[in-house]
């Protein structure tokens, strides 16, 4: 084997390797979210599949002609690449979100591509290593460009291929490279075996190439869906990642159909009744409460800050997005600096990852933004999520109770007992909040909705941890559904 032949088969597939890894978390997004512990159990089992690879290349290199082995597993790695979007959509519907549950469908659709592209390193080691007075050198060489092979491919996913194509596609072109490399090395040996392998290919590879698998849309950070609502035909529900983010009526703008948006609503216009309003959005999604004051409340600075903007498109090619808001694309902390100094009357935080909100938009740090961006009286409103233990949610109020003054909850009742679990509205400001107003709205809404300030909300919060930049375990407090 020539010295260029060998550093390229090892690049190639180290690259290969990296690319799985990050497409790994765009396949498993729409059923587990996109989160740290996704995050950490795609990175871990794949690490693992590496360490287990380079063992058992290295065996196998010594006991036989590694010559012989190269061909069999590229093709095998990249038909088990080929075939793991199938295996994440067959386990997909059992997973729930838990850490033994990433760790599984992490395994059973990734692990092996992982596995056997990790034994070629040492295959072609083994194969060029003609000298023990040039270990050295040559085992060095060929793990410098198996690294390099990793950042090219980490680089290439993340910054060009993720943002360009489909995630199936990109698994099924690399897999049919792999596969078409390892029969070229093959092809002397088993004729066969060339044509039977294509086939297989052709048969797996093409009906994954249009099978966009349960996202109508992918976009750069979530698998979406548009879903009619068969009691209101002008209704639309947007789901990001399974989870139902946004709802809207395409002929009435006024209508909310989500208890926490309704709610979010009553308490901004019992603190802000009338006139035109100052409205900061923390996440866009279908863009329901800035569509909703764009209606009711024009005249007034309506922004939303949204990382995602395939979302974006989506909102105005299919949800009905006024032209009265204006959108800017990008993540929200990074956004909020460019928002000028008390602007907003209103800011609403409504921004997710999966079932949780993004760490970085719960922290003191944060929180000093906010602040910077209202009127003096101005209101910050955030949606949380969690279940039963209730530790994010108690985190996240006593951090909002850290900055601002005046704080309260409000929650179904049923959550506080840990029977249930769902959206927890909190709401701040630095101004007077009508606590008297926002407890009988509640309680005009028919609904079991508790309001927890003063010394309740002491209670509530006690224990809690104040997030910050340096330590905000988020994911890692979220409450199991």
């Amino acid at each position: 084997m020539t010295q260029a032949l060998a550093r390229f088969l090892v690049f190639f597939t180290s690259a290969s390797i990296l690319v799985i890894e990050v497409l790994a978390m765009r396949l498993l997004a729409p059923y587990l979210g996109i989160s740290l512990e996704v995050f950490t159990g795609v990175i871990g089992v794949i690490l693992a599949g590496i360490a287990l690879g380079a063992w058992i290349g290295g065996r196998f290199a010594d006991r036989t002609d590694p010559s012989r082995l190269l061909g069999p597993a590229l093709i095998v790695g990249g038909l088990s690449a080929i075939a793991s979007p199938l295996l994440v959509d067959w386990i997909g519907p059992y997973l729930t979100n838990n850490p033994a549950s990433i760790v599984v469908a992490t395994t059973v659709a990734f692990l092996l591509p992982a596995v056997v592209l990790s034994t070629v390193p040492p295959l072609v080691v083994k194969l060029r290593l003609s000298s023990l007075a040039e270990t050295g050198k040559v085992v060095g060489s060929y793990s410098a460009i198996g690294t390099a092979g990793a950042i090219f491919g980490t680089f290439v996913t993340g910054f060009v291929l993720v943002a360009s194509f489909p995630t199936r596609p990109v698994l099924v072109v690399l897999g049919g490279l792999l596969v078409l490399l390892g029969l070229i090395l093959w092809t002397t040996r088993s004729g066969w075996a060339v044509t039977s392998s294509l086939v297989f290919v052709m048969a797996l590879g093409f009906p994954l190439v249009a099978d966009s698998g349960p996202c109508q849309m992918e976009t750069a950070y979530h698998c979406a869906l548009i879903v009619e609502d068969p009691t209101r035909p002008a209704g639309r529900t947007l789901i990001l990642d399974r989870l139902h983010n946004s709802y809207v009526d395409l002929e009435d703008p006024t209508y909310l159909h989500f208890r926490y948006i309704n709610l979010m609503a009553d308490l901004i216009d019992i603190e802000f009744p009338d006139g035109p309003l100052n409205v900061v959005a923390i996440g866009g999604g279908g863009m329901t409460l800035p569509g909703f004051y764009a209606a009711t409340r024009p005249g007034g600075y309506n922004t939303v800050l949204e990382i995602d903007g395939g979302v974006v498109d989506l909102a105005r090619s299919r949800l009905g997005l006024s032209d009265g808001v204006e959108v800017m694309t990008g993540d929200a902390r990074i956004s909020l600096k460019s928002v000028p100094d008390g602007v907003a009357d209103v800011v609403i935080g409504d921004a997710f990852s999966g079932a949780s909100v993004p760490w970085h938009l719960t922290t003191v740090e944060y929180l000093s933004e906010i602040e910077r961006v209202l009127q003096p009286e101005g209101v910050y409103t955030m949606n949380v999520i969690d279940f039963r233990g209730l530790r994010f949610a108690r985190a996240a109020a006593a951090t909002v109770n850290q900055v601002f003054e005046n704080v309260m909850v409000v929650v179904p009742g049923g959550y506080l007992s840990g029977d249930s679990g769902g959206n927890f509205v909190i709401l701040a400001s630095n101004g007077q909040i009508d606590d008297a107003a926002i407890r009988r709205v509640a309680e005009g809404r028919g609904l079991d909705e508790t309001v927890i300030s003063g010394v309740e909300l002491e209670r509530f919060v006690s224990g809690g941890i104040i997030l910050r930049d340096d330590f905000a375990p988020v994911d890692q407090m979220l409450g199991r559904s």
